[in-house]
């Protein structure tokens, strides 16, 4: 039997680990915490995402439709919570609308379900919206992405794959009779091939394994608030902006979670460590290699005024983050919010200072790396499995 180390306990090295054990194959996945799902996976928005955003015929294109359904098909099967409950795109001025078009006109070219509406159509949804114009999306959901995950596990447990928490890989190497090598500390595990799904450090793992990766994560934190429990009335579902299509990021949105709490978020600012949930956490190994990396002064160029330094100024000010959640629902005032935690999003970067707004995954002999897989990624967990899987069986 074929032999597999996977690095990464989130929901797409679990997902990748099933996948591979139902074709036939034994599976050992390594993960550096004490906990599945510690990071990105974990501080999710547990949106499942209907594919409109991305660029037809792209990664992101095709896995998000598909994985749109595979997901709730998944949760249904095996009891994680989940709603299919549509979303708005809103436009809340006349310049936002050629922006709104497009996204309309990208959702029939990647066959999601979505329909531009009226101020007053879009009403009927979310009494308390602002806009000149909408689009609704029919087959956006909410889940409980951690709750997939261990249902995961529980799956991996009975197919007796090999589950280990709090092991890093230190180590990787070629074998001598062509196979991978991976020193834990305690051992060196052979395997016949490697999947790396190691996200925010996914990078480093390539590295570690002989490869030059042709990009470099760089984390940006998502900060989030919630509104009061009193206050929650004044949204039924979800809604969001219209985004800058020139970012990787969806703007500031609103989104009722299934326990009925509605969340606000998130901005996205550099972090200040591949695991900064807060300004406090600091690398100063992170931030050095960060600082060596010509990408990242290329993009600051590009981005840092005014819409980086909007961000930041955000991150500091809940009335200017009230502000932002305003211009979707004007009666929600920075009275009505309270701080809710932050994520850390891997965001692969080019040396040329372009952001990378596909999956990336890059294949060496009997390795294949993940090495940009951001949102939606956790909608598209269950298809980038099967991609996977068919890089290591071909």
């Amino acid at each position: 039997m074929r032999t597999v180390v996977v690095i990464g306990g989130g929901i797409v090295g679990l997902a990748t680990a099933w996948e591979l054990t139902k074709r036939g194959l034994d599976v050992t996945v390594l993960e550096k915490e004490d906990r599945w799902a510690a990071h990105q996976t974990g501080h999710n928005s547990n949106v499942v995402h209907a594919g409109l955003y991305y660029k037809p015929g792209s990664f992101k294109a095709r896995m998000s439709t598909a994985g749109n359904r595979s997901i709730v098909d998944f949760a249904r099967q095996y009891g994680v919570p989940v709603e299919v409950c549509g979303k708005l795109v809103v436009a809340t001025s006349e310049a936002e609308l050629p922006a709104l078009k497009v996204l309309a006109e990208r959702a029939e070219a990647n066959g999601v379900p979505a329909k531009l509406i009226t101020p007053s159509e879009a009403r009927e949804y979310e009494p308390e919206v602002s806009c000149v114009a909408a689009l609704r999306v029919e087959s956006t959901g909410i889940i409980d992405f951690p709750a997939v995950c261990a249902a995961l596990v529980r799956l991996l447990d009975e197919s007796d794959a090999d589950l280990r928490l709090g092991t890093s890989a230190l180590g990787i190497r070629p074998g001598r009779t062509g196979d991978v090598e991976v020193a834990t500390g305690d051992e060196v595990i052979r395997a016949d091939a490697l999947v790396n799904c190691a996200g925010l450090h996914a990078d480093r793992v390539a590295r570690l394994a002989g490869l030059t990766p042709s990009a470099r994560i760089v984390p940006f934190r998502g900060e989030y608030y919630e509104l009061k429990p009193e206050r929650r009335h004044l949204v039924r579902g979800l809604i969001y902006p219209v985004p800058d299509a020139s970012l990787p990021f969806l703007g500031v949105h609103l989104t009722r979670m299934l326990d009925g709490s509605v969340h606000a978020g998130p901005n996205a600012v550099l972090a200040l460590r591949r695991e900064g949930y807060t300004w406090r956490d600091v690398s100063a190994k992170d931030l050095a290699e960060v600082a060596r990396f010509p990408g990242v002064w290329r993009l600051a160029r590009k981005y840092a005024y005014p819409t980086g330094l909007d961000e930041v100024r955000r991150s500091f000010s809940r009335r200017r983050f009230a502000e932002s959640l305003a211009r979707l629902v004007p009666a929600v005032t920075e009275d009505d919010i309270v701080r809710h935690g932050s994520g850390v999003r891997a965001q692969a970067l080019r040396p040329d200072g372009a952001l990378v707004d596909d999956f990336l995954i890059e294949t060496a002999r009997n390795q294949v790396h993940v090495l940009n897989a951001p949102s939606p990624a956790a909608t598209s967990a269950l298809e980038i499995a099967k991609h996977i899987a068919d890089e290591v069986s071909g």
